[in-house]
């Protein structure tokens, strides 16, 4: 899953609990922002594998750092306890929790559309439902959710015209975005190359987040 994960993102946030977009924005990621790095270090392994599902070449045969079951909920917990510290008094427990939840959120994003590669422990009792096999109902899936999470943040939170313009605009790029990487077809060069996207593009999306807040700080 690519753009769909940001939908907790969007839906996560709200006036009451303060917890700035760019931060869900990296949570949601969180497990690809240390894989991306992993891979380049040689730490977990993916192949590319065309044909191997009708989605994505990538074969992710060995991420037990990052994507298994048990270190899903240990960089969870970490986020709960970094951001706790990092915001100090401004930062409730419920906060936190929500923070350490979109860090999860990932994991079982990931467990609808891979194929059987997130390991419960280590890199055994491998799962994953699939639904990278069925290119539409993915693709489907990713917009859906990504609308709706937009949908939610729109309601739940006071915009002036000016952002709820950015954001629309924000969503529709992404989509874009998703498009182009579901149908696109232009083949992967190298595992390296794979990686050093996933992080150019997550770390230009969680900037984007936050300029779109800092505009309406200064709006306001």
């Amino acid at each position: 899953m690519f753009v769909g994960h940001y939908s907790v993102a969007f839906a996560v946030k709200n006036e009451r609990n303060k917890i700035p977009l760019w931060v869900l924005f990296v949570a949601v990621q969180l497990l690809d922002f240390l894989w991306a790095p992993f891979v380049l270090l040689g730490i977990e392994k993916v192949r590319i594998v065309p044909g191997i599902t009708a989605t994505s070449p990538l074969d992710l045969y060995y991420m037990p750092y990052t994507h298994s079951l048990i270190g899903a909920l240990v960089w969870s917990g970490l986020a709960f306890a970094i951001y706790k510290a990092g915001r100090r008094a401004k930062a409730s427990n419920a906060a936190a929790l929500l923070v350490s939840f979109a860090v999860f959120s990932h994991w079982i994003l990931d467990l609808v559309v891979h194929r059987p590669d997130l390991a419960i422990y280590d890199d055994t009792l491998k799962v994953g439902f699939g639904l990278w096999n069925y290119k539409g109902l993915e693709f489907g899936l990713e917009i859906a959710i990504l609308i709706g999470g937009i949908i939610i943040y729109l309601r739940r939170n006071a915009l002036s015209v000016a952002r709820k313009s950015g954001i629309m605009i924000f969503g529709v790029v992404l989509i874009l975005i998703q498009t182009t990487s579901t149908f696109g077809g232009r083949p992967l060069s190298s595992e390296r190359v794979v990686a050093i996207t996933a992080l150019v593009f997550y770390t230009l999306f969680a900037g984007v987040a936050f300029l779109l807040e800092k505009r309406q700080r200064k709006e306001a």
